[in-house]
């Protein structure tokens, strides 16, 4: 991991210069949840411009890291970001508490995030990720293997929600994803063993063989039906 994040920093500094202002990693490779089979390297950078011309410099190194399993880099001004922070508090949050700056100075430990709509974007992911579970399985063949990839796709993201739900509704921040599961569970009575199952199995606790993937599938999605109408019943009152 650490060469490939030193082999990205110098490709974008050499082909970027004095644009390239700071490039910061956040999610899981940042908390200490990070699963080489299973997670991504999650990478932001910020430049001075961002128009076409300075994207289409950067496609060679965008499709360098892709090519090794990494999504392609979220890339902004500073002054983009500003602007954007009550939008995206979501992710915004979660990169001012736990990130590492790979090259430039530390901006986001004096970002100012606004929290009024922070509410409404967790029951607005919450459903726009339901209905992508959803099509996910439709689309999907009817196969073990399958199922379970859509649940390993997705489990993260899910918790990342079930984090900001608890923050929305006035909980505990949680520690870990485990610890965000068990959280929403007893606010609201869901049944969170689809996703522990599912979280075995990431950190290598669990062999697929172990898992009953219809009822895990069937489990999974209820949970997170009624994560999502939680939330949507305490923003409605």
């Amino acid at each position: 991991m650490e060469a490939q994040l030193k082999e990205l920093v110098d490709r974008l500094k050499s082909e970027a210069g004095s644009n390239l202002t700071t490039v910061v990693l956040y999610g899981s490779a940042a908390s200490g949840e990070f699963h080489a089979e299973h997670s991504d390297l999650n990478i932001l950078c910020i430049l001075g411009q961002a128009g076409a011309r300075e994207l289409e410099k950067l496609h060679p190194i965008t499709e360098w890291w892709m090519r090794r399993g990494n999504p392609s880099p979220l890339v902004f001004t500073l002054d983009e970001l500003r602007r954007s922070a009550d939008i995206f508090a979501i992710e915004l949050l979660d990169m001012k508490e736990k990130h590492r700056i790979l090259f430039g100075s530390d901006f986001l430990a004096e970002l100012e995030v606004p929290t009024g709509l922070h509410r409404l974007q967790v029951e607005r992911e919450l459903r726009t990720n339901w209905l992508r579970l959803r099509q996910s399985i439709l689309a999907a063949p009817v196969r073990a293997k399958a199922h379970l990839g859509i649940m390993l796709a997705s489990n993260s993201t899910f918790c990342t929600l079930f984090r900001h739900a608890l923050m929305a509704l006035g909980q505990a921040k949680p520690a870990s994803k485990r610890e965000a599961v068990s959280s929403i569970a007893s606010v609201t009575g869901g049944d969170p063993a689809a996703f522990y199952a599912i979280l075995d199995l990431r950190e290598g606790k669990r062999k697929e063989k172990e898992i009953d993937v219809d009822a895990t599938l069937q489990g999974y999605v209820e949970f997170v039906e009624v994560v999502t109408n939680h939330v949507d019943a305490a923003n409605q009152s």
